[in-house]
């Protein structure tokens, strides 16, 4: 669970509330004045409608099941992933590249696994390169059309804010005989206003941010895992291959390559589009 995104969650809403408390005077009853169901209608629904026509169906359903990365994102452990090319390695240099085929079977990781195939299967150099960052492209496309989805979203958010503050507005100018009325009504109004400022900046553009970062880690700990395959390919020093996937990694992050026993641990599955 993404510890960050809880606490950026909770402590948001803690503070919106407490603010509202101070405003009202300490009146729980204040609260309620920030709650009104049409207002919710116009702006939740009005959202998610037009995120609905934005997107195709099957694209509107999976970003929101890639929006929960941003709570429980994939485990990923470079120095894990490194200490394992670095064991591929030395398999490949004691007993020869088609020894690798017994590895791959055991590996969970698919990536890993497809790219030591084609090792295996003597496919040329190059094209193991231009395949894997073929589909390390579209991966990092999907994870970015997931993120443009949520930001379109807090786009809309604060729009359909502004079509409910015009309809109560409206209502609002026609009812002008009834003065005892117009105080409620403009408050009303302006909550759609509220409603689609919270949606945008304390939801979508957050989400849209988190999965951003996500998708970059996971990115470059691809990138690390095809340096060290094509390496091997290469026939280098399981020693030098070590040092130079250490490279990609920040240094407070090196000195865990090697703690695992040289490939004990597991890279990591996942992603922002699984």
């Amino acid at each position: 669970m993404e510890l960050g995104t809880i606490i950026g969650l909770v402590l948001g809403t803690v503070f919106i509330l407490a603010s509202i408390l101070i405003t009202s005077g300490g009146q729980i009853s204040g609260i309620g004045a920030f709650i009104d169901g049409p207002s919710l209608m116009i702006v939740v629904g009005g959202t998610f409608a037009a995120g609905l026509v934005s997107v195709k169906l099957k694209n509107f359903i999976g970003s929101f099941k890639a929006g929960v990365v941003s709570f429980k994102p994939p485990v990923l452990d470079p120095a894990a992933a490194i200490d394992t090319v670095v064991q591929l390695a030395n398999t490949a240099r004691k007993e020869g590249v088609l020894a690798l085929e017994e590895s791959a079977a055991n590996m969970g990781d698919q990536f890993l696994k497809k790219g030591i195939m084609l090792i295996v299967d003597g496919t040329d150099p190059e094209l193991v390169k231009g395949i894997m960052e073929t589909e390390l492209g579209y991966t990092d496309e999907r994870h970015s059309g997931v993120s443009a989805f949520f930001e379109a979203l807090a786009t809309y958010a604060p729009s359909w804010g502004m079509v409910g503050t015009m309809v109560g507005l409206i209502l609002m100018l026609g009812d002008l005989d009834d003065p005892d009325s117009l105080g409620p009504m403009m408050s009303v109004a302006l909550i759609t206003t509220f409603y689609g400022c919270i949606m945008a900046n304390f939801l979508f553009n957050p989400i849209a941010s988190k999965l951003k970062d996500i998708s970059k880690e996971e990115i470059l700990f691809r990138t690390v895992m095809v340096e060290g395959m094509l390496s091997i390919q290469a026939g280098e020093n399981p020693r030098i291959i070590e040092e130079k996937l250490k490279s990609f990694l920040a240094p407070a992050l090196r000195g865990g390559v090697g703690a695992s026993g040289g490939g004990g641990g597991k890279p990591g599955p996942g992603g922002v589009d699984e």
